[in-house]
């Protein structure tokens, strides 16, 4: 990929929303996150349905690059990396582009995916120091992965991803959003067994949040606090080196 940079190079990235400040989406370091536009899975958790969508009725909504790129110079030194969320940033061809351009600016560079597009990892790779790869269901269970991202075809394409983040060697967190709705105590026991068997070493459980502003009918019920078992938790810590479990 040519990735010599033109004035008219990052016309085409979809930005959808900047944060500004956030001490969360990369560990350890102040960051700012800058949210793609688009995903081509429609997951029955997503907290970001706004970004979805790839194309806006309404484009004015679309935050220009330049914007980001002359906010970012103002705040060196001031925060650490930035991150690329989304949506699923790479949705967007751009990316290593924009990648590359923050590298330049001195400032780490983070991304959070799902791994459906493993090529398009493949060209970021390079200008990342850290990933956060979310895994949605056991990655031996394909039909499972189907019914939570509600898109056929997937497991593959996240399990080429995860081998690309290992053997490139960048710092990395996977992680499962999880609800007993969609995983039970023995899904989440096999897909931590599946990471443990791939080498994993990372690894956080998130338990569901209802999204913030939307209509309590459209979410998920609260997660009790008795999810996961007791047991299954032990169980599953012991198979990392890192193991972290997020609630509200």
């Amino acid at each position: 990929m040519d990735l010599e940079l033109r004035d008219s190079s990052l016309d085409s990235l979809r930005i959808g929303a900047v944060t500004r400040f956030t001490t969360i989406d990369y560990p350890g370091c102040i960051s700012a996150v800058v949210f793609i536009q688009g995903c081509p899975w429609n997951c029955l958790y997503c907290q970001n349905q706004d970004l979805r969508h790839r194309t806006l009725e309404d484009t004015s909504l679309l935050i220009p690059w330049a914007g980001v790129e002359n906010f970012l110079q103002k705040r060196q030194g001031l925060i650490d990396a930035v991150v690329f969320s989304g949506g699923e940033p790479c949705l967007d061809s751009a990316l290593p582009v924009a990648m590359k351009r923050v590298k330049d600016l001195n400032y780490k560079v983070g991304l959070h995916t799902s791994g459906v597009y493993p090529n398009r990892l493949k060209s970021c790779l390079p200008y990342l120091d850290w990933v956060g790869l979310d895994i949605k269901a056991p990655l031996s269970n394909s039909i499972l992965y189907e019914k939570i991202t509600r898109c056929h075809n997937v497991t593959h394409k996240v399990i080429a991803s995860l081998e690309l983040i290992l053997e490139f060697g960048v710092s990395y967190e996977t992680r499962c959003t999880a609800h007993p709705d969609y995983l039970t105590n023995t899904d989440l026991e096999t897909l931590t067994e599946d990471l443990y068997l791939k080498g994993v070493k990372n690894f956080a459980l998130q338990l569901y949040r209802q999204p913030p502003g939307l209509e309590k009918e459209l979410c998920l019920k609260p997660v009790k606090m008795d999810y996961p078992e007791k047991m299954v938790l032990n169980r599953m810590e012991k198979l990392f080196t890192h193991f972290v479990v997020r609630r509200n």
